[in-house]
């Protein structure tokens, strides 16, 4: 383990919340709506769907769910017939940041890691702004930390300081856990409805496919892939790599993520590739 205090306190390696709350004044969103209910990130919807206010009741087509049957609109007319309903949309983000050992790394000018928070604080300053609720969780080698959904500036705020705190101590402290406990605690953070930004590097969430396709199905799950520089312009010319014993000659080639992509979308998930 690293003192946080022999850390190298530059831009880029380090991460603070202040740059975070920053991006607050450089993000532009949607006017603020009014909730439907007092219940936070609540948004009213007016599409069909499993909600509770009544949208019609009509007669039972083929491939209507029958669960939704009216016993007295069937019992008045002899024919079947279903009660269609509103949707009501739960506007929660849930931000999961990876701050595991592959993504304390970096060929530009920022880790991986510190392009990852500054991209979801990104999205959850937007989210603020239309006046959805926010979670946050960070995975890294000294395990999870969370903050439970919540609205507004302030609690923005919280997750920003979060991020910075996390990936101090992810820096101090490297490892590379699995993804698929954090995955299965956020379905617990995210609704059925809401959204989840996972930022992470390319094949970071291969070895807990199970428990993404599990969340991506009642959400709405987007995996930012956080690309180098290095993997998106190759270095020209022959490279010298060495372990300190042993040492090979190679050229570096763009790594081609069509099979990841399409991977995740048979998951369920929709893929992001993050540009520095």
């Amino acid at each position: 383990m690293v003192a946080l205090a022999r850390l190298p306190d530059a831009p880029g390696i380090r991460l603070t919340a202040e740059e975070l709350l920053a991006l607050r004044h450089e993000t532009q969103g949607p006017a603020r709506h009014r909730p439907a209910t007092r219940r936070p990130g609540v948004a009213p919807a007016r599409q069909e769907g499993a909600g509770m206010d009544l949208r019609e009741i009509r007669a039972y087509v083929t491939g209507d769910d029958p669960r939704r049957l009216d016993p007295a609109a069937t019992a008045r007319t002899g024919q079947p017939h279903i009660r269609s309903l509103h949707e009501d949309r739960d506007d929660t983000t849930l931000l999961i940041a990876d701050f595991r050992a592959p993504m304390l790394w970096g060929t530009g000018e920022a880790l991986r890691s510190v392009r990852a928070a500054r991209y979801l604080a990104r999205m959850g300053w937007q989210a603020v702004l239309r006046g959805g609720s926010i979670a946050g969780l960070t995975v890294s080698g000294s395990g999870l930390a969370e903050l439970a959904p919540a609205t507004g500036d302030a609690h923005m705020a919280g997750i920003s300081r979060l991020l910075a705190h996390q990936h101090d101590h992810a820096l101090a402290d490297p490892g590379a856990p699995s993804l698929t406990e954090a995955l299965a605690h956020a379905a617990r953070l995210a609704p059925a409805g809401g959204r989840v930004m996972l930022a992470t590097h390319p094949g970071g969430w291969q070895t807990a496919e199970a428990a993404l396709a599990r969340l991506a199905r009642r959400r709405k799950v987007t995996v930012a892939l956080m690309l180098d520089e290095a993997e998106c312009i190759a270095p020209s010319g022959i490279l010298a790599i060495s372990d300190g014993q042993a040492s090979r000659l190679a050229r570096l080639s763009v790594p081609d993520l069509s099979d990841d992509i399409n991977r995740l979308r048979a998951l369920g998930a929709i893929p992001a590739e993050v540009q520095p």
